[in-house]
């Protein structure tokens, strides 16, 4: 979720209480919204009631579970979001462009991505703009689309799955980027009967090895790719990983590629974001130097 500066006294009362809309419908209670928009649970009622009465319509269903939204409501929190999100942005490109901060670029990925792909990448830009500040976020392709939409990341790497339509402006990284994911195992294991190490449901890697091996036997579902190749390297069983991740280890003998007919697997992969026109001038620089 964008969150407004509470110090900042030219944010208009509507998006005050835009905003404080949102965090009750994600916190999905007016308890835990209080707490995060650090106003009293009486003064939160009141503001959410000003906009119920604005928009002409209750928002929320309140029970004594917590606070469901409305059809109404379900309506105005995707508008929501993204009129805090062009506020934030539009706040941000001026300050750059005025001089009145050094900018900032937010930007995520996947395992792969954060840890092989973008630190060279990102040590460049820094080289040629030190002032920028950079924040960088690990997730899958879901969480990282949804952190996109909602204001919260202004760019993300993340699979061109031909199954699956990414949910706004996509590039296309260059042809260098492209991933290749290849099996690997311990020198001693046995790849006719290991099991298999993989990632958490949602990881894009593990969608390709479950399309291409239905009947896999996954023993293990881990969060990174380090915790993959400490128990592949132990002899658990099998993994398919992206080359990158792996090509020290292949060097040194400590895991060795396991060839299947339809392995390597080839990815590609691409930037997405909100558009050209939310971008700031420093995710747009640092758009430019991904493509």
């Amino acid at each position: 979720m964008v969150s407004i500066d509470e110090s900042d006294d030219t944010i208009t009362p509507m998006l005050r209480e835009l905003e404080q809309f949102v965090a009750v419908a994600t916190a999905g209670t007016f308890t835990a919204a209080a707490r995060r928009v650090h106003l009293s649970q009486p003064a939160l009622t009141a503001a959410i009631q000003r906009l119920e009465h604005e928009v002409g319509a209750p928002l929320f269903d309140r029970g004594r579970h917590g606070a469901a939204l409305t059809a109404a409501g379900r309506e105005l929190l995707p508008r929501a979001q993204a009129a805090l999100a062009a506020f934030a942005d539009g706040k941000r490109a001026v300050a750059e462009i005025t001089g009145l901060a050094a900018g900032e670029v937010r930007i995520g990925g996947g395992a792969t991505a954060v840890t092989y792909l973008l630190p060279p990448i990102l040590a460049r830009f820094r080289r040629a703009r030190p002032g920028i500040r950079l924040s960088v976020r690990e997730g899958n392709t879901d969480e990282l689309e949804q952190a996109i939409d909602a204001g919260g990341l202004d760019l993300a790497i993340i699979t061109v799955d031909r199954h699956r339509r990414p949910g706004g402006p996509l590039d296309r990284l260059g042809r260098h980027a492209d991933d290749e994911l290849i099996v690997v195992a311990g020198p001693d294991t046995d790849p006719r009967t290991a099991p298999w190490i993989t990632f958490a449901p949602g990881s894009p890697t593990r969608a390709l090895l479950l399309e291409r091996l239905p009947t896999a036997s996954v023993v293990m579902e881990l969060g990174s790719i380090a915790a993959v190749k400490a128990n592949v390297r132990a002899g658990i069983g099998l993994a398919l990983v992206s080359r990158l991740a792996v090509a020290s280890d292949l060097a040194r003998g400590s895991l060795v590629e396991v060839p299947f007919r339809w392995s390597p697997v080839r990815r590609r992969l691409g930037v997405r974001h909100r558009g050209e026109r939310h971008l700031t001038p420093a995710a747009a620089a640092l758009l430019a130097l991904l493509r």
